[in-house]
């Protein structure tokens, strides 16, 4: 089976692994989106897939395509590697309904969610933002939408209480690999059911914003603590302190003080962590960084910085 593979961030390479070692596949080309700014010099950086591809020959045989956008002369770039399937897993470009005719078997999307949960850009941050307990991945057939189309398989995964945005994609990056792994038999024999999904059940999963970081210290401290988790490695959640911007990292719902105080007010800071009033309850936070300097946890930021009881955190605004 001629495959074409369409994927740009690390959360990609899993499946696109998983291609290069499937017995009976011939990787035809690959299409990733081109380099962007990237890190505090904005210098054009290459994604992850197009880096993994220049690495060591990983795929010899197989093209590199990077348009900026899918149009008339990417869709003949593809028409040309005479795909049997397309395979894409966090493309991050639009494909047009000419595009997935193309393949004999059309398209077949990776995604990190239980559709219809969670279509869009950000599932697994936004699932935990969400409180989610289960997240997943899908197999699904492509259509003109975005995530819309009939989905083939699924394989579950839970979110444990220490998973950040960064570990629930790398675990679903795992679970989106093996899932396609176990169907390609089945997808080059049209023998996988597609089933419709339920519009009313959709939810979306909008793009992760640098804004939406600000803590708002009156929101509820169990929110809080998820949107800590969900926002980690990027955009990172943050508050200003006396004039200094602080990165938290990590930081639990602290039933334990049940001292009230303004939102934002520091109810304590010691060796188990900074605790901060919330419009309900405390947050307890563990894992900071100071401006320009590295992660630490909160003892050790104590060490180096006056932080006591009573002074206030400056509270984001939505």
């Amino acid at each position: 089976m001629r495959v074409v593979f369409a994927g740009t961030p690390a959360f990609a390479l899993p499946a696109l692994k998983a291609l290069l070692a499937a017995r009976g596949v011939e990787l035809a080309g690959v299409f990733t989106q081109p380099p962007r700014p990237a890190g505090r010099g904005r210098a054009p950086r290459a994604s992850a897939v197009a880096e993994f591809l220049g690495e060591s020959n990983n795929a010899p045989s197989a093209k590199i395509f990077q348009p900026e956008r899918f149009n008339a002369d990417a869709q003949n770039e593809l028409r040309q590697l005479r795909p049997d399937l397309l395979v894409v897993v966090a493309y991050g470009l639009l494909l047009p309904a000419a595009a997935l005719a193309i393949p004999k078997l059309g398209g077949v999307n990776v995604h990190a969610s239980l559709l219809p949960r969670w279509r869009g850009a950000a599932p697994a941050e936004r699932a935990i933002e969400a409180g989610d307990a289960v997240s997943g991945v899908s197999l699904m057939q492509m259509d003109a939408g975005l995530d819309t189309g009939a989905v083939l398989a699924r394989a579950r995964a839970p979110i444990s209480a220490e998973d950040t945005g960064g570990s629930l994609r790398d675990k679903l990056a795992r679970a989106g690999a093996a899932l396609l792994a176990g169907n390609l038999a089945a997808l080059a024999k049209k023998e996988l059911p597609a089933r419709a999904q339920d519009e009313r059940a959709a939810t979306y999963a909008r793009k992760l914003q640098p804004g939406e970081a600000g803590i708002d210290w009156r929101q509820d401290a169990a929110q809080l603590a998820r949107r800590v988790r969900a926002f980690n490695p990027w955009p990172v959640a943050h508050a200003e302190l006396q004039g200094a911007r602080l990165r938290v990292l990590r930081a639990a719902a602290n039933g334990a003080d049940e001292k009230t105080g303004a939102p934002g007010e520091i109810l304590r800071a010691d060796r188990d962590g900074i605790s901060v009033a919330t419009g309900d309850g405390a947050l307890l936070l563990r894992e900071l960084q100071k401006p320009g300097g590295k992660p630490m946890p909160a003892a050790a930021l104590l060490n180096g910085m006056r932080i006591t009881r009573g002074m206030r955190f400056a509270c984001a605004r939505a």
